[in-house]
């Protein structure tokens, strides 16, 4: 048995060092929700997404994934708002996502390939690695992709967002470069989020959420510690 396999005792679960987003109990199960069709509308968009990049559809191509970007949005707000939240609807979410994601870069790579060749299909790649160790990793452990939904991904998909847009449109290309950086680090605390939960959870907004309380505890003494020495230091000088 290996470290990703342990089974959480009340201990472990109890050194959490921040609690995690409860589902809302009514709706923990259910399957046809507000949220959920908004969800399975984006999935089915990002297929015709793709569909426009095929036919070279570049306006329509960037205005339909501006729409499906905030569809994102909406859903976690109205998830909130409606007290619908569920463990169905947080995997629905990721793969709604995970598809959005696979249309914009399938989609740049047909529309922009001359502009990709070279330098930044390299970005390209290591951000869809770092999304690939992230996957399997969850999927080793848990036996299903992870559904964390983290501030890092919140924040990297309007990276996405702006990394795609100007380069089917033509403009800089250092936006594709920050999106990848913010992918791949976003996907590294992901994975780090994994490593450290001991069952499968969904909405974790950051690796700190889940980070064991005495660790936690150690790393704010050691930063106290560090204010003191340094008033005491300031102090004598």
């Amino acid at each position: 048995m290996n470290q990703f396999e342990k089974t959480p005792s009340d201990e472990e679960e109890s050194s959490i060092a921040e609690p995690i987003e409860p589902r809302d109990e009514a709706y923990k199960d259910s399957i046809v929700t507000i949220p959920n069709l908004i969800c399975f509308a984006r999935l089915i968009g990002s297929f015709v997404l793709f569909a426009f990049a095929v036919v070279e559809w570049r306006i329509p191509f960037v205005a339909l994934f501006i729409v499906l970007s905030l569809s994102d949005w909406i859903d976690g707000k109205l998830a909130r708002w409606l007290h619908q939240r569920s463990d169905f609807g947080a995997r629905l979410d990721s793969l709604a996502d995970a598809a959005l994601y696979a249309g914009l870069i399938g989609g740049v790579l047909l529309l922009s390939w001359q502009k990709l060749q070279g330098e930044l299909i390299w970005w390209i790649i290591v951000g869809i690695f770092s999304y690939a160790l992230t996957t399997g990793a969850g999927i080793w452990k848990y036996g299903r992709i992870p559904s964390y939904h983290t501030y890092g991904a919140k924040v990297t998909q309007w990276f996405a967002l702006l990394a795609g847009g100007f380069v089917i449109l033509d403009g800089s290309d250092w936006p594709i470069r920050i999106a990848m950086i913010a992918l791949t680090l976003t996907n590294l605390e992901a994975t780090a989020i994994t490593f450290v939960l001991k069952e499968w959870r969904a909405d974790v907004l950051t690796l700190f959420h889940v980070w064991p309380k005495d660790i936690h505890a150690k790393i704010m003494e050691d930063r106290a510690a560090k204010q003191r020495h340094g008033q005491r230091g300031a102090e004598n000088g």
